[in-house]
Protein backbone atom coordinates (compact mmCIF):
# COMPACT_ATOMS: atom_id res chain seq x y z
CA UNK A 1 0.00 0.00 0.00
CA UNK A 2 1.24 3.47 -1.04
CA UNK A 3 0.25 7.17 -0.44
CA UNK A 4 1.61 10.65 -1.00
CA UNK A 5 2.10 12.91 1.78
CA UNK A 6 3.42 16.61 1.10
CA UNK A 7 6.29 16.60 3.98
CA UNK A 8 7.86 19.91 3.32
CA UNK A 9 6.54 23.37 3.91
CA UNK A 10 4.26 25.42 1.27
CA UNK A 11 7.81 27.07 0.07
CA UNK A 12 8.88 23.36 -1.14
CA UNK A 13 6.93 21.91 -4.32
CA UNK A 14 8.35 18.45 -3.48
CA UNK A 15 6.39 15.80 -2.97
CA UNK A 16 7.21 12.22 -1.31
CA UNK A 17 6.06 9.02 -1.75
CA UNK A 18 4.96 7.14 1.82
CA UNK A 19 5.07 3.62 1.20
CA UNK A 20 3.56 1.24 4.33
CA UNK A 21 5.22 -1.83 4.24
CA UNK A 22 4.41 -5.02 6.61
CA UNK A 23 7.80 -6.16 7.12
CA UNK A 24 8.80 -2.68 7.69
CA UNK A 25 9.66 -2.46 11.57
CA UNK A 26 10.78 1.18 11.73
CA UNK A 27 10.50 4.27 9.69
CA UNK A 28 13.11 4.44 6.80
CA UNK A 29 14.19 6.33 3.80
CA UNK A 30 15.27 5.75 0.63
CA UNK A 31 16.53 8.60 -2.51
CA UNK A 32 16.35 7.43 -6.17
CA UNK A 33 18.29 8.39 -8.40
CA UNK A 34 16.95 11.35 -9.94
CA UNK A 35 15.93 12.97 -6.53
CA UNK A 36 12.64 11.17 -5.84
CA UNK A 37 12.31 10.40 -1.94
CA UNK A 38 10.24 7.13 -0.79
CA UNK A 39 9.93 7.11 3.11
CA UNK A 40 8.87 3.42 3.83
CA UNK A 41 6.80 3.09 7.50
CA UNK A 42 5.12 0.23 9.06
CA UNK A 43 1.56 0.02 9.56
CA UNK A 44 -0.15 2.53 12.13
CA UNK A 45 2.36 5.41 11.89
CA UNK A 46 1.07 8.43 12.13
CA UNK A 47 1.29 11.25 9.67
CA UNK A 48 2.60 13.47 12.99
CA UNK A 49 5.32 10.59 13.65
CA UNK A 50 6.75 10.91 9.38
CA UNK A 51 6.83 14.74 9.81
CA UNK A 52 9.12 13.90 12.90
CA UNK A 53 11.44 11.84 11.10
CA UNK A 54 11.99 13.74 8.39
CA UNK A 55 12.68 16.76 10.56
CA UNK A 56 15.59 14.98 12.03
CA UNK A 57 17.27 13.36 8.82
CA UNK A 58 16.38 16.78 6.89
CA UNK A 59 19.78 18.09 6.49
CA UNK A 60 21.13 14.29 5.44
CA UNK A 61 18.00 13.78 2.88
CA UNK A 62 18.06 17.38 1.39
CA UNK A 63 21.90 16.09 0.40
CA UNK A 64 21.54 13.04 -1.14
CA UNK A 65 18.46 14.76 -3.19
CA UNK A 66 21.12 17.26 -4.33
CA UNK A 67 23.59 14.62 -5.33
CA UNK A 68 21.16 12.22 -6.76
CA UNK A 69 18.49 14.88 -8.87
CA UNK A 70 21.10 14.82 -11.70
CA UNK A 71 22.16 11.24 -11.67
CA UNK A 72 19.32 9.64 -13.15
CA UNK A 73 19.94 6.88 -15.30
CA UNK A 74 19.71 7.63 -19.04
CA UNK A 75 16.71 8.17 -21.04
CA UNK A 76 15.94 4.94 -22.53
CA UNK A 77 16.98 3.92 -25.85
CA UNK A 78 14.86 1.02 -27.12
CA UNK A 79 16.84 -0.18 -30.45
CA UNK A 80 20.76 -0.11 -29.14
CA UNK A 81 23.32 -0.63 -31.66
CA UNK A 82 26.02 -0.69 -28.67
CA UNK A 83 26.84 -1.63 -25.35
CA UNK A 84 29.15 -0.67 -23.85
CA UNK A 85 30.83 -2.30 -20.52
CA UNK A 86 33.74 -0.06 -19.37
CA UNK A 87 34.61 -1.72 -16.28
CA UNK A 88 35.08 -4.86 -18.31
CA UNK A 89 36.86 -2.83 -21.39
CA UNK A 90 34.27 -5.15 -23.72
CA UNK A 91 31.96 -3.56 -26.35
CA UNK A 92 29.46 -4.96 -28.21
CA UNK A 93 27.59 -4.12 -31.52
CA UNK A 94 23.90 -5.32 -31.77
CA UNK A 95 22.47 -6.61 -35.16
CA UNK A 96 18.69 -7.65 -35.12
CA UNK A 97 17.23 -10.02 -36.64
CA UNK A 98 13.12 -10.87 -37.14
CA UNK A 99 12.06 -14.09 -36.61
CA UNK A 100 8.73 -15.80 -35.78
CA UNK A 101 10.18 -16.88 -32.65
CA UNK A 102 8.04 -15.32 -29.74
CA UNK A 103 10.23 -13.27 -27.12
CA UNK A 104 13.92 -12.32 -28.10
CA UNK A 105 17.00 -14.55 -28.04
CA UNK A 106 20.51 -13.44 -27.81
CA UNK A 107 23.49 -14.91 -29.33
CA UNK A 108 26.96 -13.93 -28.51
CA UNK A 109 29.44 -13.95 -31.50
CA UNK A 110 32.23 -13.62 -28.94
CA UNK A 111 35.58 -13.37 -31.41
CA UNK A 112 33.42 -10.29 -32.87
CA UNK A 113 32.60 -8.67 -29.87
CA UNK A 114 28.86 -8.71 -31.32
CA UNK A 115 25.56 -9.64 -30.13
CA UNK A 116 22.74 -11.23 -32.72
CA UNK A 117 19.13 -10.77 -30.88
CA UNK A 118 16.55 -12.66 -32.93
CA UNK A 119 12.84 -13.15 -32.67
CA UNK A 120 9.91 -10.51 -31.92
CA UNK A 121 12.73 -7.76 -32.43
CA UNK A 122 9.70 -5.00 -33.23
CA UNK A 123 8.82 -5.13 -29.65
CA UNK A 124 10.89 -2.67 -27.53
CA UNK A 125 9.72 -4.94 -24.67
CA UNK A 126 10.62 -7.97 -25.43
CA UNK A 127 14.19 -6.57 -26.18
CA UNK A 128 15.14 -4.84 -23.15
CA UNK A 129 13.80 -8.13 -21.13
CA UNK A 130 16.29 -9.89 -23.32
CA UNK A 131 19.39 -7.23 -22.78
CA UNK A 132 18.83 -7.31 -19.05
CA UNK A 133 18.83 -11.45 -18.73
CA UNK A 134 21.99 -11.15 -21.23
CA UNK A 135 23.81 -8.44 -18.64
CA UNK A 136 22.89 -10.26 -15.32
CA UNK A 137 24.61 -13.34 -16.76
CA UNK A 138 27.62 -11.63 -18.06
CA UNK A 139 27.52 -9.89 -14.37
CA UNK A 140 27.92 -13.09 -12.88
CA UNK A 141 30.72 -14.08 -14.72
CA UNK A 142 32.63 -10.98 -15.06
CA UNK A 143 31.96 -9.31 -11.62
CA UNK A 144 32.81 -12.14 -9.60
CA UNK A 145 36.16 -12.55 -10.98
CA UNK A 146 36.94 -9.07 -10.49
CA UNK A 147 35.60 -8.86 -6.84
CA UNK A 148 37.64 -12.37 -6.37
CA UNK A 149 41.01 -10.64 -7.81
CA UNK A 150 40.66 -7.38 -5.53
CA UNK A 151 39.83 -9.12 -2.35
CA UNK A 152 43.08 -11.56 -3.29
CA UNK A 153 45.09 -8.69 -4.24
CA UNK A 154 44.34 -7.03 -0.59
CA UNK A 155 44.19 -9.87 1.75
CA UNK A 156 39.96 -9.96 1.92
CA UNK A 157 37.78 -12.85 2.06
CA UNK A 158 34.33 -13.43 1.55
CA UNK A 159 31.63 -16.25 1.43
CA UNK A 160 30.27 -16.14 -2.20
CA UNK A 161 28.80 -13.26 -4.34
CA UNK A 162 25.68 -12.14 -6.54
CA UNK A 163 24.83 -9.98 -9.15
CA UNK A 164 21.53 -8.30 -8.93
CA UNK A 165 19.82 -5.60 -10.57
CA UNK A 166 18.92 -2.62 -8.30
CA UNK A 167 17.67 1.11 -8.42
CA UNK A 168 19.22 2.45 -5.39
CA UNK A 169 22.38 0.35 -4.38
CA UNK A 170 25.41 -0.70 -5.53
CA UNK A 171 26.37 -2.96 -3.76
CA UNK A 172 26.10 -4.35 -0.09
CA UNK A 173 27.67 -6.71 2.17
CA UNK A 174 25.69 -9.03 4.35
CA UNK A 175 26.38 -10.43 8.07
CA UNK A 176 27.22 -13.94 6.43
CA UNK A 177 29.56 -12.38 3.72
CA UNK A 178 27.46 -12.56 1.15
CA UNK A 179 28.38 -9.79 -1.57
CA UNK A 180 25.80 -8.11 -3.87
CA UNK A 181 27.23 -6.56 -6.53
CA UNK A 182 24.61 -4.33 -8.77
CA UNK A 183 24.99 -5.29 -12.51
CA UNK A 184 24.82 -1.58 -13.44
CA UNK A 185 28.52 -1.15 -11.90
CA UNK A 186 29.59 -2.98 -16.04
CA UNK A 187 28.38 0.80 -16.82
CA UNK A 188 31.12 2.40 -14.74
CA UNK A 189 34.75 3.38 -14.56
CA UNK A 190 36.83 0.30 -13.67
CA UNK A 191 38.46 2.80 -10.69
CA UNK A 192 35.42 3.45 -9.52
CA UNK A 193 34.02 -0.23 -9.24
CA UNK A 194 37.43 -0.81 -7.80
CA UNK A 195 36.61 1.74 -4.95
CA UNK A 196 33.49 -0.22 -4.91
CA UNK A 197 34.49 -3.62 -4.13
CA UNK A 198 37.18 -2.17 -1.53
CA UNK A 199 34.25 -0.84 0.19
CA UNK A 200 32.03 -3.91 0.26
CA UNK A 201 35.33 -5.90 1.47
CA UNK A 202 36.08 -3.53 4.14
CA UNK A 203 32.28 -4.34 5.39
CA UNK A 204 33.38 -8.22 6.06
CA UNK A 205 35.31 -6.71 8.92
CA UNK A 206 33.54 -4.00 9.89
CA UNK A 207 29.90 -3.95 9.45
CA UNK A 208 29.05 -0.12 9.85
CA UNK A 209 30.78 2.79 8.78
CA UNK A 210 32.54 4.13 11.72
CA UNK A 211 35.43 5.96 11.71
CA UNK A 212 37.68 2.41 11.29
CA UNK A 213 35.79 1.33 8.53
CA UNK A 214 36.57 4.48 6.81
CA UNK A 215 40.33 4.53 7.99
CA UNK A 216 40.29 0.58 6.37
CA UNK A 217 38.47 2.09 3.47
CA UNK A 218 41.22 4.40 3.00
CA UNK A 219 44.20 2.30 3.63
CA UNK A 220 43.45 0.29 0.32
CA UNK A 221 42.06 3.13 -1.53
CA UNK A 222 43.43 6.45 -0.75
CA UNK A 223 41.46 8.74 -2.83
CA UNK A 224 38.05 7.01 -2.31
CA UNK A 225 35.89 10.55 -1.36
CA UNK A 226 36.59 11.50 -5.21
CA UNK A 227 35.46 7.84 -6.23
CA UNK A 228 32.41 7.89 -4.05
CA UNK A 229 31.35 11.10 -5.47
CA UNK A 230 31.63 9.42 -8.86
CA UNK A 231 29.86 6.75 -8.10
CA UNK A 232 26.63 8.79 -6.77
CA UNK A 233 27.22 10.17 -10.82
CA UNK A 234 27.78 6.87 -11.81
CA UNK A 235 23.79 6.41 -12.44
CA UNK A 236 24.05 8.67 -15.37
CA UNK A 237 26.25 6.00 -17.61
CA UNK A 238 23.97 3.42 -17.27
CA UNK A 239 21.15 2.43 -20.25
CA UNK A 240 17.59 3.34 -19.74
CA UNK A 241 16.23 -0.08 -21.25
CA UNK A 242 18.21 -2.17 -17.78
CA UNK A 243 15.29 -0.85 -15.85
CA UNK A 244 12.62 -0.37 -18.75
Amino acid sequence: MSSQLQLFESRSSTAWDVRVSRRARRLSVRVYPGGRVEVVVPPGASASLVHRFVHTHREWIDQRVADLSSAAPQAGETRPTLVELRAVGRTFHLDYRASPRRGVVIETVADENRLILSGAVHSDAAIADALRTWLLDVAHDELSVLLTRVAEQCGFSFERVQARRQRTRWGSCSASGTISLNVCLLFLDPAVVHYLMIHELCHTRHMNHSNRFWALVEAHEPDYKRLDKELVRGWQSVPGWVFG
